[in-house]
């Protein structure tokens, strides 16, 4: 007898049903696997026949053929051992259902139960997509399922439960949404360093509320010690709360990526990745031979940190410089092209050479003049052009560290003007793909940047173009950063005074 049950494969971020073919026939007892299957899923064989062994059902001896359509797509991953074992009970009359509406996703154990399968956001949003009505996922994975609305999701904790609701002898209660999921805006401040905790360093403070308030890239550049990482990571502290759009785009590519927390189905918080600089090619950008998401893709809509920028390899760190212009990656391979998305913004900490004291006023610097070049142009210009702000991070005074009265701003209340100037960016682009300043093209600045500054902006601008022979690139990102210093202070022209701001965010020496 032949039975038919649907599943789902993950291709890149997205998924693609799979319809699983059974087939039970006279002959020699034997169990094949077909449809283009990885050492997974042929390995789905053993656990099959124990799971239905012991979950006290009978496991045929007799020709059995499994296929797994489409052909031509590779399947990987155990995520197949429930729609297999599924169908081997239909074709083999155990039980009798009509699935031709469900989807069935779960890894088996050897004693039945029903283990955790990566990408089920995915999958249940494909099954709503091609108007299915029910999904059978692993109980662990149950809350992750439940944020798409619209099906109905059962959890199912083994084989044993699952053939009792399907023969009707005892159903399985779907799963009540709560009503957290998606719905309601989260303010959880983030759960590092806050910036009242940081003695000093205002004026680096301010160019990461300009660079958060617009979604621009920063390079800081300082001795070491002077707090470059510390102020990178109170960065997400006032970062917008994420929309919840964005918390569903943020889950899924956890959730394919195999890193979301089983107690925590939908992320809230926006992702702060900083790997380390012996960091691979593939790691950085994603890859391998089915590929999988990389840092720039864990980072979407986050923050990417690169501490010792120099110490990265070169061609790791030319391979970001697409990305950062296209909000997006291709990772092509033989079997096809996946795009991720890659919409984060680049936070990066050098030291100024390779002793660090470079134009430190207490410390004498060791290095040579050439060293010191050798060391800077480890960064290429094209890379350094993506970056909107560059800040000096100097050593912090000891008055000011030992200070215990001293205290900064809190993040909450910098957040809250970030978020106002975020509105507004929300209020200007809306109708479009657009959310945030720094990802306006030439159209965009043209209409929102260059038609609503000032005269006398023009004309400072007009000035800096000429004596520092900034690119077209550097003239559009100052305006985009003279765009968002103008939201912060909810002006709606663009005046002298935040153009100058913008322009000494430009690095010294170079545009």
């Amino acid at each position: 007898m032949l039975a038919k049950v649907q599943t789902c494969a993950i291709v890149g971020l997205d998924g693609e049903v799979v319809q699983v073919e059974v087939d039970i026939s006279q002959g020699l007892p034997a169990f094949a696997i077909v449809g283009l299957p990885d050492t997974a899923v042929q390995e789905a064989k053993e656990r099959v026949r124990s799971a239905v062994r012991n979950s006290g059902l009978v496991f045929p001896q007799k020709r059995i053929t499994v296929n797994l359509a489409p052909a031509d797509l590779r399947k990987e991953g155990p995520a197949y051992d429930l729609p297999i074992a599924v169908g081997l009970l239909l074709a083999s009359e155990q039980m009798a259902a009509d699935v031709s509406r469900c989807m069935f996703l779960g890894e088996l154990s050897l004693d039945g139960q029903v283990r955790h399968t990566q990408g089920v956001l995915s999958m249940v949003a494909l099954a709503k997509e091609r108007g299915l009505n029910v999904v059978y996922v692993p109980e662990v994975d149950a809350g992750e399922a439940a944020l798409i609305e619209g099906i109905e999701v059962l959890p199912v904790k083994s084989l044993a439960e699952l053939t009792a609701h399907l023969r009707a002898a005892q159903p399985i209660t779907p799963v009540r949404r709560n009503g957290h999921a998606v719905t309601e805006a989260r303010t959880d401040i983030w759960e590092g360093v806050d910036f009242r905790h940081i003695r000093g360093q205002e004026h680096v403070k301010r160019a990461l509320e300009v660079a958060a308030a617009g979604g621009h890239n920063v390079l800081m550049s300082g001795p070491p010690g002077a707090g470059k990482t510390l102020l990178a990571r109170a960065l997400p502290a006032v970062l917008p709360t994420m929309t919840s759009h964005e918390c569903l785009e943020v889950t899924k590519i956890y959730s394919v990526a195999g890193m979301l927390p089983p107690e925590t189905p939908l992320i809230y918080q926006r992702p702060f990745r900083s790997p380390h600089h012996t960091i691979s090619h593939a790691g950085l950008v994603g890859g391998g031979r089915l590929p999988r998401p990389g840092e720039i893709t864990l980072s979407h809509r986050g923050v990417l940190f690169l501490d010792e920028l120099t110490e990265f390899a070169h061609s790791v760190l030319e391979a970001i410089r697409q990305p950062l212009e296209d909000r997006m990656v291709t990772v092509s391979r033989a079997q096809g092209n996946v795009t991720f998305p890659a919409s984060f913004m680049l936070v990066a900490a050098m030291n100024p050479c390779p002793c660090g004291f470079f134009g430190d006023p207490t410390k004498n610097c060791t290095c040579s003049e050439s060293t010191i070049t050798r060391y800077q142009k480890r960064i290429s210009g094209p890379l350094l052009d993506r970056f909107d702000i560059f800040v000096d991070v100097p050593r912090v005074e000891y008055e000011k560290l030992a200070d215990e009265a001293a205290g900064g701003e809190a993040s909450e209340a910098v957040r809250d003007r970030v978020e106002t100037a975020r509105r507004r960016q929300q209020g200007r682009f809306q109708g479009s793909r657009l959310l945030c300043n720094a990802e306006m093209g030439p159209v965009e600045v043209r209409d929102h940047c260059q038609r609503y500054a000032e005269d006398g902006a023009k004309s400072l601008l007009r000035m800096a173009m000429n004596q520092l022979s900034m690119s077209a690139r550097a003239f559009h990102r100052v305006l985009k950063v003279a765009r968002s210093i103008a939201d912060l202070s909810a002006s709606e022209v663009i005046s002298a005074s935040h153009l100058a701001e913008a322009l000494q965010y430009r690095q010294r020496g170079r545009t």
